[in-house]
């Protein structure tokens, strides 16, 4: 029976999309398609959800695969470029409605050191039962390890667990721990009636 209901973030709470900060803070299409490739593509997007890097710390290394007449570009994205996460719909009143029915709610996500300023847009972290950021544990999804951290960390049975995600290989890490997983497609309805009524 599912007691515990387990969030991703990106694109599962706020959405993510660097296309809205390309287009924001980039004057070229040159430009955006190199930030994009270097910056939000490149490794150190990695780095900074294992929480070896932080949001800021990207700029210079990114930098270095950057040409200069770019940098100002840049640096608008490194420092802005969670201007695109806003909630997904539907998210924070299926969050609302599972949690007045008796479930508890929690949130995994890869994340670096940022999360914990804008993930308020969605909610204060203290609306869910615990949250657990990769940056902060320095372990990532799909790792087994990080799903055998966090039912540890709340003391969760992982057959009570329904985890939902946007990436499949995040869902089958899940699985790896015993936990259900569903591939979030922006279907909260669908969740509701069919995964929940079970």
């Amino acid at each position: 029976m599912i007691k515990n209901i387990i969030f991703d973030m990106g694109n599962v709470l706020l959405s993510y999309n660097p296309q809205i900060p390309l287009d924001l803070y980039c004057r070229s299409q040159e430009a955006k398609d190199i930030i994009r490739r270097e910056l939000f593509e490149g490794p150190e997007g990695g780095q900074g959800d294992y929480g070896y890097i932080s949001n800021l710390g990207r700029y210079e290394p990114v930098s270095r695969r950057v040409p200069a007449e770019f940098h100002s570009e840049l640096s608008a994205c490194v420092k802005g470029w969670d201007v695109c996460m806003t909630p997904v719909p539907g998210a924070l009143d299926f969050c609302k409605s599972v949690k007045n029915r008796g479930y508890k709610i929690y949130v995994l996500s890869n994340a670096d050191n940022s999360f914990h300023d804008y993930f308020t847009r969605f909610a204060e972290e203290s609306f869910f039962d615990g949250v657990v950021v990769s940056s902060d544990v320095h372990m990532i999804k799909p790792e087994l390890r990080i799903y055998e951290h966090f039912l540890r960390t709340f003391g969760l049975a992982a057959g009570e667990c329904l985890f939902l995600d946007d990436r499949e290989e995040n869902i089958a890490g899940a699985a790896a721990a015993g936990i259900r997983g569903y591939v979030f497609r922006n279907d909260y309805e669908k969740i509701e009636k069919c995964l929940l009524s079970k």
